[in-house]
């Protein structure tokens, strides 16, 4: 069907906005981790997936809507910080106490540094990463165990070494299991956004640190990459790509990519969005039908 040339450039330029308001990205992002009322200009994110989780279902047009980015939902308003940042050499040398059986728990040393900067309470008890002696080699796999089946991550230090880390650290600490994931996007864009203890959306560890990414991300069905509300304000969550989403690939705001997910491990994440959401998040999406529970996540291999 021939589409109007001019048409097709609004409906575009329309998705575009709708993309940067989703979640736990940027503050205009559509993955903002803060669900606080949607600013005057609310970038709508791309919806799409029609829900069901099978096959990659073909993306629908977004409609016009407030619907956000990917990334948490954005602050309205500043996010309270606790005490300020906190130098690296503030940061304990090893990661927190460490629950049993947990696979395998060593974690290799390397030339890198990073800054991990204080910020609010964490949402549950933990401790920050180390910040010195980070490696930059090697991609070191995870499992993540659902109410729909196991979903393994492979990570990539040598891409983004310091949220590696961080991610590193709070999973041998604990600090994803027994949570849920608090949203899910299947219009548009397509993701499931968790780790967030609270369930809320606006959950944290207490700290956060910068973006890496270099201009060339790209948002296919696997990825795995950092929500937040704004440049350079990682935290602990991440949302997992079950479709394409590449609508995301235009916006200024790029979210961290650290890892990929295996086919298999894609069809959990579309049998978790099959069910749908609720719709209640103002910047796009809402809360999986599906109960979509981490009961734990576990290096299965360094």
């Amino acid at each position: 069907m021939h589409v109007n040339p001019v048409l097709r450039r609004i409906v575009l330029a329309v998705a575009v906005l709708l993309l940067a308001g989703c979640g736990t990205i940027p503050v205009d992002d559509p993955l903002s981790t803060d669900t606080a009322a949607p600013p005057v200009d609310t970038p709508a994110g791309p919806a799409t997936p029609s829900g069901s989780a099978s096959a990659s279902p073909a993306p629908s047009t977004p409609a016009p809507s407030s619907s956000a980015p990917v990334g948490p939902n954005p602050p309205s308003s500043p996010v309270p910080t606790g005490s300020g940042s906190a130098p690296p050499s503030a940061a304990p040398t090893q990661p927190g106490p460490r629950p049993p059986g947990t696979g395998v728990t060593t974690v290799p040393q390397g030339p890198e540094t990073c800054e991990y900067t204080a910020s609010g309470q964490p949402s549950k008890p933990v401790q920050p990463p180390k910040s010195t002696g980070i490696a930059n080699a090697g991609q070191p796999v995870f499992s993540i165990a659902t109410n729909e089946g196991e979903v393994n991550l492979t990570l990539d230090r040598a891409k983004a070494p310091c949220t590696v880390n961080s991610f590193e650290s709070l999973a041998l600490q604990g600090f994803f299991n027994g949570t849920s994931c608090p949203r899910l996007v299947d219009s548009g864009i397509y993701v499931l956004q968790c780790g967030d203890p609270t369930g809320s959306g606006n959950g944290s560890p207490g700290y956060e640190f910068a973006d890496e990414t270099d201009g060339t991300e790209s948002y296919v069905s696997g990825v795995v990459a950092m929500a937040n509300g704004g440049p350079n304000t990682n935290g602990s969550q991440f949302f997992l790509v079950f479709n394409d989403s590449t609508g995301l690939d235009a916006l200024p705001q790029k979210y961290t990519i650290f890892g990929r997910m295996d086919p298999a491990s894609v069809a959990v994440v579309q049998r978790i969005a099959a069910e749908g959401q609720d719709g209640t998040n103002p910047y796009g999406g809402g809360k999986p039908n599906n109960p979509a529970a981490i009961s734990r996540v576990i290096k299965v291999k360094d």
